[in-house]
């Protein structure tokens, strides 16, 4: 089970599996790389070295009282790339994880970038300011917060059917994802899980996406219950050079099932362009 050392002491766990192209995955709040697992089985399988971390405070890495935000989140990456030599790197990251690899290749790249892939990701900014008033309003992310401290067991549990989009009619529930949705989000220590949501929500990534100097594919289903894609996805295909969007119709924030199986093929066929 390997971990490395940040800069500033937090250890990271992380996987390494495959040879070839490396693929760095992102996870979302509240989870972990194993959010991940057939991504990664399928890229590696496919002739690819697949790379996936915990975040800090999240899954099985250490659980720091600091650097829960958006620039140490980049950081952390952005050092495990560096720490395995990783060159013509494909990001992909989901949620969180979509701001968290745009900013990293914005400011880290270095070269070592070849292209990067968000998946319901929250840039450009997910919550409402004056520069900005299409956001969502600061009580959605405030009641989140305060799931998370008042039971953040329910809470998962709670989320996870609109995550995954089992709460719109006709869609089947998989009670098996309901219950690893929870028990990834309960190896998120609760400080790290608090925080985040500032992370998530307040962050501003529009220099990022227009710094961007390699391509990226964006990817956003349009019945996205957590992060609406005209929040996101839709603006900030606006913002970067070499981007190109796909809308996958009916498609929630989770991905799972039928959309996870066409995505995973979409990821494929981008980085092989």
């Amino acid at each position: 089970m390997p971990f490395f050392t940040t800069s500033d002491g937090t250890d990271i766990h992380y996987s390494d599996w495959g040879t070839g192209q490396p693929i760095v995955f992102s996870h979302g709040w509240p989870l972990s790389s194993d959010a991940w697992s057939l991504e990664r089985k399928t890229l590696a399988d496919a002739g690819y070295r697949v790379i996936a971390h915990d975040r800090r405070g999240h899954g099985k890495s250490a659980q720091p009282w600091q650097g829960n935000d958006m620039d140490t989140y980049a950081r952390d990456l952005a050092e495990l790339v560096e720490h395995l030599d990783l060159r013509d790197a494909v990001f992909v990251g989901h949620s969180t994880g979509g701001g968290e690899v745009v900013r990293c290749a914005a400011q880290h790249g270095n070269g070592r970038v070849a292209k990067v892939v968000t998946i319901g990701a929250v840039p450009p900014i997910m919550l409402q300011t004056e520069a900005y008033p299409e956001g969502l309003p600061i009580e959605v992310f405030d009641g989140i917060r305060a799931g998370v401290l008042a039971d953040r067991s329910n809470f998962y549990r709670e989320l996870a059917p609109s995550f995954f989009g089992f709460n719109r009619e006709g869609v089947e529930t998989s009670q098996g994802a309901i219950d690893d949705f929870w028990r990834q989000g309960m190896l998120a220590g609760i400080q790290a899980a608090y925080e985040c949501v500032a992370a998530f929500s307040a962050t501003d990534f529009t220099e990022d996406l227009k710094a961007l100097d390699v391509p990226i594919f964006i990817a956003h289903g349009d019945d996205d219950q957590i992060v609406p894609i005209g929040n996101a996805a839709l603006k900030s295909i606006e913002l970067v050079k070499d981007g190109t969007l796909k809308v996958y119709p009916g498609a929630p924030h989770g991905v799972f099932g039928a959309y996870q199986q066409e995505l995973i093929q979409d990821i494929l066929d981008f980085i092989k362009k």
